[in-house]
């Protein structure tokens, strides 16, 4: 099994807690709690893949944390599998009522216990597979449409914490109707790729974010950067583009491909939607495209010039 994936350890009995670590120290990452309390605030801050919870300890029992962690959106989806000496079909039963994946009774056996754990996590690793190809889009292997939503809210209320500027650049491929006509869809679909590819090139930051937004229109959330150096950035990048050289000839912009890309920065406020960015730099791509393409369209209350 792969020997990334953490095993949060819950007991109020060291020894128990020691030949847990024995048993799964050589596959897994291990972190321990000795009780619910701890147990909740580790399951927080290292988000585990799988938790082995006892259910008799004292002040927070093990039903009680599963509750806790049921309620709480960071660690709702971690599954859980409670290790107790409690073995009666009502104990049981109430354990997996609550949302434990398994439940396992004391004393144990070790052989089972790994086999029981391996297959839990391997539909961890499914699950979170089919997750990832959700969120990809299938031709650029970039992030896709749905995955930028999310993105965009998190970092919309990151940014409003912060009181920090969220700068968003839509992107979209000059003439590429014309493009597909001419040389066909699968030279379309390679113009593609490769401008996915330049995006990425494009941005150095690890929070900075690319994505296909839907046919030839790109995104690009760049979160913490002004408007003069977003506007930079989408500067650079569109030259970049052109500086590739795929041939154009239907183009008016360019005898090369091309695009036009629209932005906007803000601050982020509590009384402002967070789709409000997106538009506004939307409404600036296609200042952009009418203005002859080929060029950067900044929204002009974004102390950037347009």
């Amino acid at each position: 099994m792969n020997p990334t994936f953490t095993l949060l350890i819950v007991d109020d009995e060291k020894q128990n807690r020691a030949l847990l670590t024995e048993l799964l120290q050589e596959d897994y990452r291990i972190i321990l709690a000795k009780d619910g309390r701890q147990a909740l605030d580790r399951a927080r801050e290292h988000n585990p893949d799988l938790i082995l919870l006892d259910v008799l300890m004292p002040e927070m029992d093990g039903y009680t944390v599963i509750r806790e962690l049921k309620n709480d959106d960071r660690t709702r989806n971690i599954p859980v599998i409670f290790i107790t000496a409690l073995d009666s079909a009502g104990d049981e039963e109430r354990g997996l009522e609550l949302g434990a994946v398994d439940y396992i009774s004391k004393p144990f056996t070790p052989a089972i216990v790994r086999v029981r754990i391996r297959n839990h996590l391997q539909s961890v690793h499914q699950r979170r597979l089919l997750e990832q190809m959700a969120m990809l889009d299938s031709l650029t292997g970039i992030p896709n449409r749905r995955r930028f939503n999310e993105v965009l809210e998190q970092e919309w209320r990151r940014c409003m914490r912060d009181n920090a500027p969220l700068s968003l650049i839509v992107v979209d491929v000059d003439h590429f109707k014309s493009f597909n006509d001419c040389n066909g869809h699968a030279a379309g679909d390679e113009v593609l790729r490769r401008i996915a590819s330049t995006l990425l090139a494009s941005v150095r930051r690890p929070g900075d974010f690319v994505a296909r937004y839907g046919g030839e229109e790109f995104v690009m959330l760049l979160p913490g950067i002004d408007s003069e150096g977003a506007h930079l950035l989408a500067e650079h990048t569109r030259a970049d583009i052109e500086a590739e050289q795929i041939p154009h000839p239907t183009s008016d912009a360019s005898p090369w491909i091309t695009i036009s890309l629209g932005g906007a920065t803000r601050i982020p406020q509590e009384c402002a939607p967070v789709a409000e960015l997106f538009c506004l730099a939307d409404t600036w791509l296609y200042k952009a495209k009418y203005s002859g393409r080929n060029r950067v369209a900044w929204a002009p209350d974004s102390a950037s010039p347009a």
